[in-house]
């Protein structure tokens, strides 16, 4: 109660059945087609392949960098956006992972609002619940609440202030067998026993926004708890998840046993103020992890806003079609650099170094890394003409040594990270 408040743990029981059924096929279906991957991610200047196999699903043309490796949704089913999966059973997965996504985010608001409640007001706990139900209904409902609504449950700025930091905009799928692992970590602090993953926060995600999970081991039923077994500690045959106070290691460490269909929720800054780590258990799993990606330079429209404004900078005189720079201006021609090496190594490097594998779930990033492509052309284009421009003897010296060197910066880092991706 006192250390890790803002974890909020669900036992299978309180899922719907059907959301389960349809959740744990579209995991397997997702196995069955190969849809999982390692990843390569770099951890201090060194690459390393992930143990867990993942795959990331949700928003159309969201991305989410963990460890400097960008992964590119397979986007979920989203009305106005055609897309078109490599089969039924690939799209109906996709489904039952919005449909679980909902249900998270409902799940999400009435912790928060309940933990708020108890806060600050200190209510009686069947008022509470009441409330909750009524504001996840208005949510589920509406999709919104009107003012008069929302004075009887919540106040207008909290709302949009819950329902941003529980919006969730994807899911990274992990899956692992931890029989085909040949070693695993051991727990360092506590003795817990082996970690599939270390201890570690989630980044990139916006600020005190929830995290939820959602856990599948594939248990038999020989995987049931060893109840013989008088242990001290944890079951090894049962996943766990971990939690500790981030650099303290005074404080006891806590390992929550994880059953088919469990799920739990990091509230607020629980996942800044804590550590988390999955211990393994000694059957395959499947996680959904759902979370609020701080994507504001993580999307299509994003980039593409980017390379319109640097594209301003490129003319085409009408008679002769030949191509100039409307500006030899420093901050211009710094921006525009910056902008050519962001659309290269955050995203077509990062796309192509491991973006095929996506093609066995949709061919839904095709079209758009092919318009990013001809942007980068027409700014490698813009590169070379500003290479003529300074060269030419009729440039007043000062500036041109200051666009010298401003360019130079850019195009040493853009020498530097090509070489890098090219040993990737």
């Amino acid at each position: 109660k006192t250390k890790y408040s803002k974890l909020i743990f669900r036992k299978s029981d309180t899922v719907p059945e059907e959301l389960h059924q349809l959740v744990q096929e579209g995991f397997l279906t997702l196995r069955k087609h190969d849809c999982f991957f390692q990843d390569l991610v770099r951890i201090k200047g060194k690459d390393f392949v992930t143990p867990v196999s993942r795959i990331l699903i949700g928003n159309p043309g969201c991305t989410y960098k963990y460890l400097n490796t960008r992964l590119f949704t397979v986007p979920w089913p989203t009305e106005g956006y055609d897309i078109k999966y490599c089969s039924p059973e690939i799209h109906d997965a996709c489904k039952a992972l919005i449909r679980l996504n909902d249900y998270l985010h409902i799940e999400a608001v009435k912790a928060l609002q309940g933990q708020n409640l108890f806060e600050t007001k200190g209510i009686k706990h069947t008022t509470v619940i009441d409330r909750e139900q009524n504001f996840a209904t208005s949510l589920t409902e509406k999709g919104s609440v009107s003012k008069d609504q929302s004075s009887s449950c919540v106040p207008e700025d909290d709302y949009i202030s819950l329902k941003n930091r529980t919006s969730y905009n994807l899911t990274l799928l992990n899956y692992m067998d931890p029989l085909q692992m040949l070693y695993l970590k051991q727990e360092p602090y506590f003795g817990m026993g082996n970690m599939a993953v270390s201890w570690h926060h989630d980044e990139n995600l916006v600020e005190r926004s929830t995290v939820a999970v959602y856990s599948y081991s594939c248990e038999g039923s020989a995987m049931g708890e060893s109840n013989e077994q008088k242990l001290k500690g944890r079951d090894p045959a049962v996943w766990h998840v971990g939690l500790k106070v981030a650099w303290d290691i005074e404080t006891p460490g806590l390992a929550i046993p994880l059953h088919q269909g469990d799920f739990y929720l990091m509230l607020d800054d629980l996942n800044m103020t804590h550590q988390h780590c999955v211990l393994a258990g000694f059957s395959p799993r499947f996680s959904s992890t759902h979370r609020v990606a701080e994507c504001s330079r993580g999307t299509l429209e994003y980039i593409f806003g980017q390379c319109e404004l640097a594209l301003q900078n490129l003319q085409t005189d009408s008679d002769s079609m030949a191509l100039s720079l409307k500006s030899l201006e420093t901050a211009v021609v710094k921006q525009v650099e910056e902008i050519h090496n962001e659309v290269e190594f955050e995203w077509l490097r990062q796309f192509w170094f491991q973006g095929k594998r996506y093609l066995k779930c949709t061919d839904w990033w095709l079209k758009p890394m092919a318009k990013l492509e001809e942007f980068w052309r027409k700014m490698e284009i813009l590169t070379s003409l500003v290479l003529s421009e300074v060269g030419k003897k009729e440039q007043i010296e000062d500036q041109r040594n200051e666009t010298i060197h401003c360019f130079l910066l850019v195009l040493t880092e853009r020498q530097k990270l090509r070489k890098e991706w090219t040993a990737r």
